[in-house]
């Protein structure tokens, strides 16, 4: 008796171990939580028994007491995913049968289900099917705000399988509305069903997985068993929370995700999900999270060819040694030693045939790169160029020809914080060469055969003038892709610059102006009669003329000059030039004098004068010539209305008007009419001198003023004369009173 009741004793021990090892052998679900419903496993956050065991009440769930797991009141639950965030479910079909009469004979006609606050219909998985000639079916929402239907009608029996599609004919099928958190089911007949009842008795209307739904299991002769109702396999969605990501992670206490786990939006759009993190493994809803997966243990699954060895989140495989390859794809190779051998034979060999590569690639590419510069010389004009100036006494001889690499050096690679400015013709960088001289290197935009005309014009001309008052041309590079020219760095910018882009720090006064006029005249006065061979310029316009570091002006930018002989008077080409420079004669009749660079040169004494732009723009955003606007407030007595009010308030008026009517003369519209560039010179020059002259008169009047001031005080005081005052009055040297004179010099 002892005895038995020790073998019973034991026995109910071994149920209560074996109870509590099946309570927490999946490490899925709470330690002490039933972890089965019959077959239905119930992993966190899904609980059974007891409220802990569930993440809240919306995933509690109840197993009666045959072992059948029920989601909410009358939904049976068959299978729960947390991978996929599904749970399914069983639901009843919707149907009505008639007899061969056509008179109604059983009917279920309509279903109404509710999910909870976490729970949505699956719109991606589940499909809404009607089955029956005359069917009409509607699936909504519970408040009738969304749903959908179709139709399903046929005259004879219809096959039905998955190769069949189901299209309107005997069956129907459509998608359920997205986000979808209760359902209506309705099914109604259209008519009477007395001619097709002998095939098609009863319609369904059911919604189903699309992964089980099986057509062929729905002929229309089907008939159902009132005691044996129909179901259908239904997925539905859930989330942890009715929140986004960022919203849930903000609350802590209440964020679902355990540790190694990522946190997603859903494809519904009703909340979030967790999920582990690659390499780790386990349920992510649970306290501890996901744990590092050991994947050395599980080789089928993580193929390693070598030694294995598990990290966090990952694994590393090695292939043997003397292999080689990436372990986890397959490994291969020879011994050791043979790779050893073979390494030192390779290295030595790959050596010399470095060497000897090296050694032919410095070869071809030295020769590559004399063809490639040969060939940009001929490109860029540099046969033409050698036979025009090596008819000149000056010739090429003394213009220097630049290596591409040297000036590439000199402007940092052409780096853009080195332009100097830009044109139609070319960039203008700022270099430094070697000797550390300064230039500025133009460099053409483009190679064309017009741009290439007015480069080697350019050489041309420059390499034969030699005036103080002209930029001065250092020499040129043809075998860069483009050309480039190299001159003399001019550091003060153009004049348009200083008269147009106000500078306070540095004004133009009246005598700087006057000087700069006198200087640009004077370099075309050159140009047009002293160098050997005539030259016209052109291209006379206050962006051309650059000013030096004393201030001295530089005429530049001779692409579209032109040299004459001796018997020419004028050139006959296409109008080319700046509009509000270009003489109008020269645009009627295309024929190009001297004349025509003098009324340039009139244009730009106008913006000395009045520091306006060669076209105005009125308030009324209307355009107009400075010349012909400056002659007719000339004409009308009216020239100080336009002077520049900074020089007009610090100059003589009558220097102004001396310049205004050289100018004026300039821009005569008739060419024969107007000044030679060495008259306007000598006028220019003249008013320089008359200008200093009075300046010099001014300033012995005003030292006849202080001197004959200090004779009178002294004559006033020689009544009380003491020896204290005879010592100051000896004092006062002549040198003493110079030097009270105030003196200026040009």
């Amino acid at each position: 008796m002892i005895l038995q009741k020790r073998r019973v004793f034991l026995l109910m021990m071994l149920v209560l171990v074996a109870a509590v090892t099946g309570a927490t052998a999946n490490p899925d679900v709470r330690d002490g939580c039933q972890e089965r419903c019959g077959d239905v496993i119930v992993p966190y956050p899904f609980g059974i028994g007891e409220q802990r065991c569930a993440m809240n009440a919306n995933f509690f769930l109840n197993c009666t007491s045959t072992d059948e797991l029920w989601l909410e009141e009358g939904i049976p639950a068959r299978n729960i995913s947390l991978l996929n965030g599904t749970v399914t479910v069983s639901i009843s079909i919707m149907f009505f049968c008639y007899d061969k009469s056509g008179s109604l004979q059983m009917e279920i006609l309509m279903s109404s289900i509710k999910l909870g606050p976490t729970y949505t219909f699956s719109d991606s998985r589940n499909v809404f099917t009607a089955v029956g000639c005359d069917t009409t079916s509607m699936v909504t929402n519970e408040e009738g705000t969304s749903g959908v239907g179709c139709l399903s009608l046929c005259t004879g029996n219809v096959t039905m399988s998955k190769e069949n599609p189901c299209l309107g004919s005997g069956c129907c099928q459509t998608s359920i509305p997205k986000g979808l958190k209760s359902l209506n089911i309705t099914i109604q007949s259209r008519r009477n069903l007395k001619d097709v009842s002998k095939f098609n008795p009863c319609s369904f209307a059911f919604l189903e997985d699309k992964d089980s739904l099986d057509l062929s299991d729905w002929p229309l002769s089907r008939t159902p068993k009132l005691e044996d109702l129909d179901t259908s396999n239904v997925v539905i969605e859930w989330v942890a929370q009715n929140e986004t990501c960022e919203e849930a992670q903000a609350n802590k206490s209440s964020y679902a995700c355990g540790i190694n786990t990522n946190c997603y939006y859903s494809d519904n759009g009703q909340g979030y999900r967790c999920a582990c993190k690659k390499g780790f493994g386990g349920n992510p809803y649970l306290e501890q999270g996901c744990q590092d997966i050991d994947e050395c243990k599980d080789p089928k699954k993580y193929t390693c060819h070598g030694k294995c060895h598990n990290t966090i989140g990952d694994y590393e495989c090695k292939c043997p040694l003397g292999m080689s390859g990436d372990g986890k794809r397959g490994c291969g190779g020879f011994g050791i030693i043979t790779i050893i051998i073979s390494v030192v034979g390779g290295v030595v060999g790959v050596l010399l045939l470095l060497i000897g590569g090296w050694w032919l690639y410095k070869i071809i590419e030295k020769r590559k790169s004399i063809e490639l510069k040969q060939k940009f010389f001929r490109q860029n004009g540099g046969l033409l160029l050698q036979q025009q100036l090596s008819s000149s006494d000056q010739g090429i001889s003394k213009t220097k020809v630049f290596r591409s690499e040297e000036l590439e050096t000199a402007t940092d690679g052409f780096n853009v914080n080195r332009i100097l400015g830009q044109g139609g013709q070319g960039t203008v960088y700022k270099g430094m060469l070697a000797d550390g001289l300064i230039v500025a290197v133009k460099r053409s935009t483009m190679v064309s055969e017009e741009n290439l005309e007015g480069f080697i014009n350019e050489v041309c001309i420059l390499s034969q003038i030699n005036q103080r008052n002209i930029v001065r041309l250092l020499g040129c590079c043809l075998e860069a892709e483009v050309p480039l020219l190299v001159y003399e760095f001019i550091p003060n910018g153009t004049l348009y610059e200083y008269l147009h882009r106000q500078n306070e720090e540095f004004p133009l006064s009246w005598e700087m102006r006057l000087q700069i006029a006198a200087e640009t005249a004077g370099a075309l006065s050159y140009l047009h009669s002293a160098a050997s061979i005539p030259i016209y310029h052109r291209d006379i316009k206050s962006t051309n003329i650059l000013l030096d570091h004393k201030y001295r002006a530089k005429i530049a930018d001779f692409g579209t000059s032109r040299s004459l002989s001796v018997d020419q008077t004028h050139l006959t080409t296409n109008v080319q030039g700046t509009y509000g420079y270009l003489d109008p004669e020269y645009f009627w009749s295309s024929q190009y004098t001297d004349k025509s660079d003098v009324y340039s040169f009139g244009v730009v004494l106008a913006e000395l004068l009045t520091r306006q732009k060669a076209i105005l723009t009125n308030k009324s955003q209307e355009r107009k010539n400075l010349a012909a606007h400056f002659v007719l407030l000339m004409e009308e007595n009216r020239i100080f209305d336009i002077v520049d009010a900074q020089i007009k308030e610090h100059c003589p008026k009558e220097d102004v008007i001396g310049v205004a009517n050289i100018a004026m003369r300039c821009l005569n519209l008739n060419g024969k009419k107007r000044p030679t560039m060495k008259q306007v010179t000598s006028e220019l020059e003249r008013i320089i001198q008359l200008s200093q002259k009075k300046d010099v008169q001014q300033n012995n009047e005003e030292s006849e003023s202080i001197t004959a001031e200090v004779i009178s005080a002294r004559d006033d005081a020689s009544t009380s004369i003491t020896c204290s005052s005879f010592q100051v009055d000896q004092a006062l040297s002549s040198s003493d009173v110079e030097s009270l004179v105030p003196f200026k010099t040009w």
